[in-house]
């Protein structure tokens, strides 16, 4: 599970190792041990899967008092996956990346927990796995606006289909510094090396 390096040093893109043959193919999609070689120590404790057609978008999303460190990947189809990193005093606060993930390409995002995340379908469906360091908390749940003018995420649509709530996110700007994450050198779950 080599990590492919990201413009923000916590966010990585794992590539599983495939074995293929006549039948079909096999990967590891989960490996504790290597993902704490790889500084990667979240002890993820919930799995979610979405299914949505071409154009939704879901985020940009993101708990306070419950982070949630994410592991990504889509089993059917094609989507765009963004990481926004909004820890206050990060050096890297407002930028983020982005990345195709497909059931073709097999990659996986991680997103450390204090960083908003959100995904665009590409293809006519997609599913969409995910692993969480923390339980949902329905309470505790905020957002960012998709569109927000200062992140300038190169989403690939000008028209999604969003949730209404999704669609009610204030912008970065708007939010009050003690509705963001704070940025510690050593982010949970992934170590500074």
């Amino acid at each position: 599970m080599p990590p492919k390096q990201s413009d923000i040093p916590e966010v990585r893109v794992l590539e599983p190792k495939l074995f293929k043959d006549a039948r079909g193919f096999f990967m590891e999609t989960y490996h504790a041990q290597r993902l704490r070689e790889l500084g990667i120590a979240d002890e993820f404790v919930q799995d979610n899967h979405s299914a949505s057609v071409r154009g939704t978008l879901r985020g940009l999303h993101y708990q306070l008092q419950h982070p949630q460190a994410k592991l990504c990947r889509v089993v059917r189809g094609e989507v765009f996956d963004v990481a926004v990193d909004i820890r206050r005093g990060s050096p890297t606060f407002g930028k983020w990346f982005g990345s195709v993930l497909s059931e073709t390409n097999h990659l996986q995002l991680y997103v450390p927990a204090g960083f908003a995340h959100g995904f665009c379908v590409l293809s006519e469906t997609a599913e969409f796995l995910y692993k969480c360091s923390d339980y949902y908390a329905a309470a505790d749940e905020k957002g960012i606006i998709w569109n927000d003018p200062q992140l300038a995420i190169a989403w690939p649509t000008v028209e999604p289909l969003l949730s209404a709530k999704d669609a009610s996110f204030s912008r970065l700007a708007d939010l009050a510094a003690s509705d963001l994450p704070i940025y510690r050198a050593a982010s949970a779950g992934l170590s500074q090396k």
